[in-house]
Formats: C-alpha cells, structure tokens, sequence
C-alpha cells in the first residue's frame, strides 16, 4: 500500500470513528444506555458502506473480514457514552470533522462502485448512499427527521462530491488526482454550508387557484 492510500485508510478510519460519534450524540440525546450508544454509534459509521456493498452485490460485505472498523464504530460510541458532555460543547469540531468524512466516503464510495462495474451514473449514486446511508439509518431507528430532508446542504455536498471524482476519471485524470479533487469539492461546499449557514431554498406555501365552476 502507497503513502497516498496509506493515508486514505488512515482518513477513512477515522471517518468511520466520527460517523460513529454523530451517531452516538444522538444517542445521547434520546437517553440511550451504552448498548444504544453502541448500536446507533455503529450503524451510523458502517450503515452506508453496507447497504452500498449490498446493492452492489459485493460479499463478503467490507466489515465482515475487517473486524477493526465495527470495533472502532463501537469505541467510538462508547467514548461519547462517557464523554459526551465534552463533545456536546464543541459540536462545532464535530460538524468539521462530519463534513471531511462525507466527502471522503462519497468518493470512496463512488471509486469502489467504479471497481465493481457500475455504471458512471450509479457510481454516483452509490457514492452519495455511502456518505449519507448511515445517518438516514439512525435518524430512522432514532424517530428523528433524516437530516438529508432538513434545509443543510448535505446529502448536495455528498452527491457533489461523487460526481466531481467520477467525472474526473472518465476525463481521464489520475486517479490521486480525482481523489484529491472529489474530497475537496464536497468538503468545501459542506463546509461553506457549515461557516455560512447555506441551505436549498424551500418549498412557500401560496394559496391554491380558484377554479370556476365548470357545470
């Protein structure tokens, strides 16, 4: 394994402790034990890289020949068990740190749709469910509203960052290239979204039209 994909992993598993994290917050929230923490903390961390791996049709599923990403997952929820006090009052870092593990696992998971035969449009898509799966499964199971049907620009900045990376190694670009490129487009409209408080416009209620009398 290269420097570059080295560092990959090393992002890619502390994406995965982050995911965890927000998931774990939630738990908090809902007054959960540490086995909740655990449960949501996990399904949060690995929720989008499973259901990519089963709409791929890819077995073994990623986690199940790796054990260290679950028990990172699982770590993770059980540190904000007993500290999450502290993460609470610096939830601004952790929304940070969300953005830069989005990014990178809609790329990641757009390159492994790649590798598998999907096409570029699926690709695309599976490297949006990768980033965002997770938290709509632990919104789900938490009764909470998904937060890709709130007003952030989220589930836009995930999607984004898919498609600039598959876009760019149909260009040809290098790979590294592409990589680098994807993460950065999708953290930074994540991120200008976080700093600037940037969100879709949505839907005005107006009054319905009066239509005649037609009989």
């Amino acid at each position: 394994m290269g420097g570059f994909d080295s560092a990959l992993r090393v992002l890619d598993l502390l994406g995965i402790a982050v995911f965890a994290a927000s998931g774990a917050l939630v738990a908090s929230r809902k007054q959960l034990d540490a086995v909740g923490f655990v449960l949501i903390g996990v399904i949060t961390g690995i929720g989008g890289g499973t259901v990519r791996d089963l709409m791929l049709g890819r077995t073994p599923i990623f986690w199940l020949n790796q054990p260290e990403i679950p028990a990172i997952a699982a770590a993770a929820a059980l540190l904000v068990f007993f500290f999450a006090h502290l993460i609470e009052s610096r939830f601004k870092a952790l929304l940070w740190a969300d953005a830069l593990g989005l990014a990178l696992f809609a790329v990641i998971g757009a390159e492994i749709a790649l590798i598998a035969g999907a096409e570029p449009w699926a690709a695309v898509l599976l490297g949006t469910i990768t980033a965002t799966a997770g938290g709509i499964l632990r919104d789900v199971v938490c009764n909470e509203l998904p937060l890709i049907l709130r007003r952030e620009i989220y589930i836009t900045a995930a999607a984004a960052a898919a498609l600039a990376y598959v876009a760019l190694r149909l260009a040809p670009l290098p790979r590294d290239v592409s990589l680098v490129a994807g993460i950065a487009v999708g953290f930074g409209l994540r991120g200008a979204a976080i700093w600037r408080g940037w969100s879709l416009p949505t839907y005005r209620a107006r009054p319905a039209r009066d239509y005649p009398d037609q009989r």
